[in-house]
């Protein structure tokens, strides 16, 4: 059984606290900017063991120092709390990380 899909009022309540996130549709993304490729490339490696244990997969496009990184639960249609829960891990790996 898929997660349960987040209401307009939830979904932007959990953005607040995950600043830099946008919602295009239905689904949530960010891009990230790091120092250089390696850092980039980095951040992509620890956000993928992350979101293989949270069996739950980014959508990640890399552009030399940038990744934008979109989550959304496709087999609930929607935004789910595993979005929200990935976006705040991919949040702390990039502190973590040099930019």
């Amino acid at each position: 059984m898929p997660a349960a899909v987040l209401n307009d009022l939830e979904i932007q309540r959990a953005l607040q606290a995950i600043p830099g996130w946008t919602r295009p549709g239905n689904q949530i993304e960010k891009s990230f900017t790091f120092a250089g490729f390696p850092e980039a490339i980095a951040f992509v490696t620890r956000l993928a063991f992350a979101a293989e244990a949270a069996n739950h997969h980014p959508d990640i496009d890399i552009r030399w120092n940038r990744v934008r990184v979109a989550l959304s639960t496709h087999d609930a249609r929607g935004i789910t709390a595993l979005d929200i829960d990935l976006a705040t891990v991919a949040e702390g790996i990039a502190r973590g990380a040099e930019r």
